[in-house]
């Protein structure tokens, strides 16, 4: 196992919808370790496999005490009629945070180590990151969800930091 480096935003790996994961071998087994090991710090609610720069659709968790992955994973729920709007940050763009709205609840389904279904579901922080993570694996940030005006100031924040 190892702590990785994140990717930062400008790396294109980042704007690249991640593979499925077709065969669970030792590389993805040792994906995981990773995922597990660099989540697992205080302060860190998620990570997706593109962050640490590799193109395989996977994310680890860290919330409420709570460390887990889940491979190919895909929003198959969301809360229509409830939201949150509470500011967001990411790894892969440090130090910024800005509101952004997401659904209340979320429900993923993906596919463990031993390939067996996996449900990961929850509401408030859990759901923000489920939405969060999977947006990763799409090729997207954030930042692309946030509101015209916020995303101009937000943008501006970005560059400076390159």
């Amino acid at each position: 196992m190892a702590m990785r480096e994140i990717r930062t935003v400008g790396d294109p790996v980042l704007r690249t919808p991640c593979e499925d994961i077709t065969d669970i071998d030792d590389r993805v087994r040792s994906l995981v370790e990773d995922l597990l090991e660099t989540v697992d710090t205080e302060g860190r609610a998620g990570l997706a496999a593109n962050q640490i720069g590799v193109g395989l659709r996977a994310f680890s968790w860290n919330i409420d005490d709570e460390i887990g992955y889940v491979l190919n994973p895909r929003i198959v729920e969301l809360s229509e009629d409830e939201f949150q709007d509470g500011d967001e940050g990411c790894l892969s763009v440090p130090g910024l945070w800005f509101p952004t709205r997401r659904a209340w609840y979320a429900r993923v389904e993906g596919i463990d180590l031993d390939g067996k279904e996996v449900v990961v579901e929850g509401e408030e922080l859990m759901a923000r990151a489920l939405q969060h993570e999977v947006d990763h694996l799409d090729g997207k940030l954030y930042l692309d969800r946030l509101e015209p005006a916020v995303r101009k100031k937000a943008m501006k924040a970005v560059r400076e930091l390159l």
